[in-house]
């Protein structure tokens, strides 16, 4: 059982199943402990292609959560969390990315897990060469936060401002930590680094902001106090160490 498992919610995109697999071989994080897991929709006209890149660039050993059909990237990422810690209750812990997010640094997973035993619970995050250390575009967290909460994204998005929500929490309860020497490059069309597709167009819209940062907002006001202090909780309980990377579950599901 892999020590770190990394939730790619995608549509559209059956390309990226091989270019995430190479860069992930490249830097060598699935020999330290890390596995790639893609939630994709039943409905997406693309879906036959991802499982055929999937059985081809890592037969039988990469995941896959499939939903009925569409729902937002955070539902879907939330959803498949679900799923993964009821199938393995002993998973130490988890993490995010978009399918437009790709590791540089050889070793990343390995500082990853290492700085979470350090922390005994918390989050880590590194430079995506967007938003630095201002923001966790993409992050990984002990799976103890994420049984306590029962959501990997503590706010109800659905696309955006579920990075400034993982930073609020983090922060607040005083476990977020950022690794700038680890480099996670975010491959997105806001830095010119990719076309702008469907996808893109669909989530960077007035609509999808205002909706999302009402959300954010409402989170903020009525939930994250009473998550702050279930997380400080954790944090408190766990203390420094690899409490929670011995197969038990920590916190309540």
């Amino acid at each position: 059982m892999a020590d770190l498992l990394v939730i790619v919610p995608s549509r559209g995109r059956p390309e990226s199943v091989a270019r995430l697999v190479e860069a992930w071989q490249a830097t060598g994080a699935y020999d330290d402990g890390a596995e790639l897991m893609f939630a994709v929709d039943a409905d997406d006209p693309t879906y036959p292609a991802y499982m055929a890149e999937i059985g081809r660039c890592r037969p039988g050993a990469l995941g896959t959560f499939t939903a009925r059909e569409w729902v937002p990237m955070v539902h879907k990422l939330n959803a498949a969390v679900v799923d993964v810690l009821a199938a393995v209750p002993g998973l130490p812990a988890l993490g995010f990315a978009g399918d437009d997010h790709l590791p540089r640094t050889p070793g990343w997973a390995r500082r990853y897990l290492d700085e979470m035993r350090q922390m005994g619970t918390g989050i880590v995050y590194g430079d995506d060469r967007i938003q630095g250390a201002r923001l966790p575009t993409q992050w990984a967290t002990t799976s103890d936060i994420v049984r306590t909460l029962g959501r990997m994204v503590p706010a109800d998005v659905e696309h955006l401002y579920c990075d400034d929500a993982i930073a609020d929490l983090g922060r607040a309860a005083r476990c977020l930590r950022y690794l700038p020497d680890v480099v996670i490059e975010h491959v997105h069309p806001l830095a010119g680094r990719a076309a702008w597709d469907d996808q893109y167009r669909r989530v960077n819209h007035p609509g999808q902001y205002a909706r999302d940062r009402a959300a954010y907002e409402r989170w903020r006001v009525e939930r994250m106090p009473d998550d702050v202090a279930a997380v400080k909780a954790l944090s408190e309980r766990s203390g420094c160490g690899d409490q929670n990377f011995h197969g038990s579950p920590v916190g309540s599901g």
